[in-house]
């Protein structure tokens, strides 16, 4: 691992921003700039190149900004990128930015001031879609946080408030400002070695705050291109599956599934079930096979009845569709009634 340090001091900043970034030669400059612009301006920038192989190191490297840290590794994968980041970070608080997007000018400004004044653990932004063919730009609900309805305005809340609608939030770590010290304390690491690894860490986190509030104005320019993680289904989707194992791990060790079991089994379920949907036809055994694989365990664990109690017609077929077959061809002979995307 190579970096390149600046700091000559342990002084705290206001606001560490993390940022890692793989083979974004294309959007990387744009994403640097909008923090570097920042009207806030007490703030590190601690940028991962996660062993790009194009021109990005060189685009990082043509910043002269003694504000930023450059660490240069092989590819490791956002989470790890992400866990390194957060444990060198000396921020009060802590925001995260993908290479391919980037913040409104006055981000950390507001979110920052929202943050400190109200002492949270955690605040939720909206953030906008940004259509890279056309340059519109577009909301939806979930990124404009219609989940929470006005009540949340205003105030600090606690995750016990959003009890049966935790699984409709943004769980993008992109999203959120979090403060460094309680992401500390609860000891909050993103699983490694997968994508949608923001999920677990989501979800661990959020429940695990106490003091949470939200900012109805738009801080974040999300890209969307044919590159997306989340725009193109393919090979990547396949850690649904153990994320979704991550996170049913996280709720049984932290006592928190009998309060959520229900929706949390669908949503362990949804997933995957999506993405074997999806996927294109080389991804399609692959992906049924590691679901395979996770229902056995759970048919042999002490919550399969939970599932079977609490999941819905189509989902529960799904899930027993996958157990009583033996390939993907003889669950799709099983399956073929379930093919709709209804819950």
């Amino acid at each position: 691992m190579k970096s390149r340090t600046i700091w000559t001091d342990d002084r705290m900043t206001k606001i560490s921003v993390i940022l890692p970034v793989y083979n974004g030669e294309k959007y990387i400059k744009k994403a640097v700039d909008s923090v570097l612009e920042q009207s806030l301006t007490d703030f590190e920038l601690i940028i991962i190149n996660d062993g790009s192989t194009d021109s990005t190191l060189d685009i990082i490297n043509g910043f002269d900004d003694r504000r930023i840290m450059l660490i240069d590794q092989e590819n490791l994968g956002p989470g790890n990128a992400r866990n390194k980041a957060l444990d060198i970070a000396r921020g009060e608080y802590v925001m995260y930015l993908d290479s391919d997007d980037w913040f409104c000018r006055d981000a950390f400004e507001i979110a920052y001031g929202e943050a400190k004044s109200k002492d949270t653990d955690l605040t939720f932004f909206q953030m906008i879609n940004y259509d890279d063919v056309t340059h519109e730009t577009y909301p939806n609900d979930w990124f404009d946080l219609k989940t929470f309805d006005s009540s949340f305005d205003d105030r600090v809340f606690g995750p016990q408030e959003t009890k049966g609608s935790i699984f409709d939030l943004s769980v993008g770590v992109c999203q959120k400002i979090y403060n460094r010290k309680f992401l500390i304390d609860i000891d909050a690491k993103f699983p490694e070695g997968i994508f949608f690894e923001d999920m677990p860490f989501f979800y661990y986190v959020y429940l695990k705050a106490t003091r949470i509030s939200i900012i109805r104005q738009y801080l974040y320019y999300r890209r969307k291109h044919d590159q997306s993680i989340t725009h193109v289904v393919d090979e990547k989707f396949l850690d649904t599956v153990r994320a979704g194992q991550i996170l049913m791990d996280i709720f049984i060790k932290n006592d928190w599934y009998d309060t959520y079991k229900f929706d949390l089994i669908a949503y362990k379920i949804n997933g995957p079930r999506f993405a074997l949907r999806d996927l294109p036809l080389k991804c399609k055994k692959p992906m049924y096979e590691l679901i395979k694989k996770d229902y056995d365990a759970i048919k042999m664990s002490e919550y399969y009845f939970d599932f079977l109690e609490n999941l819905g017609p189509v989902k529960k077929k799904f899930f027993e569709d996958i157990i009583m077959s033996n390939s993907y061809e003889e669950f799709m002979t099983l399956n073929q009634t379930n093919s709709s995307p209804a819950k």
